[in-house]
C-alpha cells in the first residue's frame, strides 16, 4: 500500500509540475507576442511621423515657389549678362580671377535652375529641406554677386 500510496504522490507531483511549466511558457509566449503587437503599433506611428515630416508642398504653392524661382533666376542671368558685358565695353583688360569669378557664378546659376526643374514635387521629396537648401544656394550667389560687383573697380 505504502508504494501505491508513493507512486500516486509522485505520479500527482510529476504531472502537477508539467502542467505547471506549460502555463509558464504560454505566458511567456502570450507576452512575446504583445511585444510583438506593441512594436509594431510603434512602427506605424514611427511612419507616420515620416510621412508628415515629408510635407509635399501643394501644387499652388510648387508653382508660386517654382514661378518666384524662376524670376530670380532670370535676374541673376541678366546681372551676369549685365557684367559681362561692361567688361567689353570697358576695353580693360580684365584680368583671367575677374572673368573666372563671372564664369563661376553663371555656372552656379545654371546648376540652381537644374535642380528646379528636376525637382519632383511627390511624396519620395522632402520639400521643406529642398526649399532650406535652395533658398541657402540662392542667398549664397546673391551674396556673391553683390560682392563681385563691390570688388568691380
Amino acid at each position: 500500500m505504502r508504494k501505491t500510496l508513493y507512486t500516486l504522490a509522485i505520479t500527482t507531483f510529476m504531472t502537477g509540475t508539467v502542467l505547471i511549466g506549460c502555463q509558464n511558457s504560454s505566458k511567456k509566449e502570450e507576452a512575446a507576442q504583445d511585444n510583438v503587437e506593441d512594436a509594431r503599433e510603434n512602427l506605424d506611428d514611427a511612419k507616420e511621423e515620416l510621412t508628415d515630416a515629408r510635407k509635399v508642398a501643394t501644387q499652388e504653392e510648387w508653382e508660386t515657389f517654382k514661378a518666384s524661382t524662376n524670376a530670380t533666376i532670370t535676374q541673376n542671368e541678366i546681372r551676369i549678362a549685365e557684367m559681362k558685358a561692361s567688361m567689353k565695353k570697358t576695353g580693360k583688360s580684365i584680368d583671367e580671377v575677374y572673368t573666372k569669378k563671372i564664369d563661376d557664378l553663371e555656372r552656379k546659376n545654371n546648376e540652381i535652375k537644374a535642380k528646379i526643374q528636376t525637382y519632383k514635387n511627390d511624396t519620395d521629396s522632402d520639400w521643406e529641406s529642398f526649399k532650406q537648401e535652395y533658398n541657402r544656394d540662392m542667398d549664397e550667389l546673391g551674396e556673391a554677386l553683390k560682392n563681385l560687383t563691390v570688388d568691380n573697380k
